[in-house]
């Protein structure tokens, strides 16, 4: 036999052999399942299939219980108990007004006095000069004896702008009221949104949560955790995916279920006004394809003072705002940021945060604010 013959002959048996050895390799094994693509949506339970029962249950569902929903505090008596919270946090500042004003001689050291109070209390220059004139013309009209009732009506006056401070969560034509969630990281913006989906299911409102600040992965697993809670859909994307492609398939979400409003959280990134402003407006405009925003709401942190309002301007000047939301007004005695927001922005703040319980967010009201400014 030729030599070139033989050698054909042992190439053909190895690679034989070495197809036979890789077959045998390949038996056993398990495919690894497909990662799917596309947002992820976490069910509501009522949404979850379960299988059928059966006479006796299995070993793996013995132990297993269906999860109960947290029922969320009404907003009525939300107010009743942060009103008490607020009135030992912010006693500071109306404590120090009532010790100025109950002084038996009001002169020109006092008045400085109480508007260095104001002013220190971030109700703004301006603000505290108007509240100090017109306190001078009614006490020196009224008297002294009715100081703490002047001091409250005039008070009441600054704070409330006679703005119309309720929420927008009515969709029209039958389609979800659409809220978008702005605001920098570490004011509270993921968990106020949380919060304040509690509060909607509170006054029985069906809603869906869009997890649109993918930069930040901590963000929509928080936001998954405050959904569960109480059976709320959430709707989020991959790490890093666009927020416009999450925002535009939560409102989707949210119009093919029929819930009454669908709540969008977006990053908090500060960067630049112009990367704020495009993603922000691509945000806003993927969204109203579908239904029209009906509320805009920027989430400060009330201990911030005046770098809170310094974020509130660029924020104001890139998107509508339509309402603020204030956080962390407990930890801090400079409760006149509510009126310097509202000047500077000419917006309401609508909604309140005094506290880390879950349903530590309330609508605001100005006469409660000031009353607990002037309790104790």
């Amino acid at each position: 036999m030729p030599v070139e013959y033989l050698y054909l002959i042992i190439g053909l048996a190895v690679a034989g052999l070495g197809g036979l050895v890789a077959f045998i390799g390949t038996r056993g094994r398990t495919k690894a399942p497909r990662r799917p693509h596309g947002p992820v949506i976490t069910p509501s339970p009522d949404q979850v299939d379960t299988p059928a029962s059966t006479d006796e249950p299995s070993d793996e569902s013995a132990g297993e219980q269906t999860p109960t929903l947290e029922r969320p505090e009404p907003a009525a008596s939300r107010l009743v108990r942060l009103r008490a919270r607020l009135a030992r946090s912010q006693s500071g500042l109306g404590k120090g007004l009532l010790a100025v004003l109950s002084r038996d001689h009001t002169s020109a050291d006092v008045w400085e006095d109480i508007e260095d109070t104001l002013i220190t209390a971030d109700v703004g220059v301006n603000s505290a000069t108007e509240l100090v004139d017109r306190l001078k013309t009614r006490l020196r009209v009224e008297g002294g004896d009715n100081a703490k009732e002047v001091l409250r009506e005039e008070l009441v006056r600054l704070v409330d702008n006679d703005a119309d401070r309720t929420l927008n969560i009515e969709g029209a034509d039958g389609q979800p009221a659409i809220v978008l969630v702005v605001g920098v990281n570490g004011t509270g913006k993921t968990t106020t949104v949380g919060k304040l989906a509690r509060l909607l299911v509170a006054e029985n409102k069906s809603v869906v949560l869009g997890a649109a600040d993918t930069f930040r992965a901590a963000a929509a697993e928080q936001l998954g955790t405050w959904g569960e809670r109480v059976g709320v859909k959430v709707v989020r994307g991959p790490e890093g995916s666009d927020p416009a492609s999450v925002a535009f398939d939560s409102v989707h979400e949210g119009v093919s279920e029929g819930v009454d409003v669908v709540i969008v959280d977006t990053a908090g990134r500060l960067q630049n006004k112009a990367g704020l402003m495009d993603e922000l407006g691509k945000i806003k405009r993927v969204i109203e394809k579908q239904a029209p925003v009906t509320e805009v709401l920027l989430v400060l942190d009330a201990t911030t003072g005046q770098n809170g309002l310094m974020q509130a301007r660029v924020f104001a000047e890139v998107v509508n705002v339509t309402g603020i939301v204030l956080t962390k007004l407990d930890g801090s005695a400079k409760g006149g940021i509510v009126v310097a927001v509202q000047r500077e922005l000419g917006v309401p703040v609508k909604l309140v945060g005094l506290g880390e319980g879950p349903d530590d967010l309330a609508p605001f009201d100005p006469a409660t604010f000031v009353d607990a400014l002037l309790e104790g």
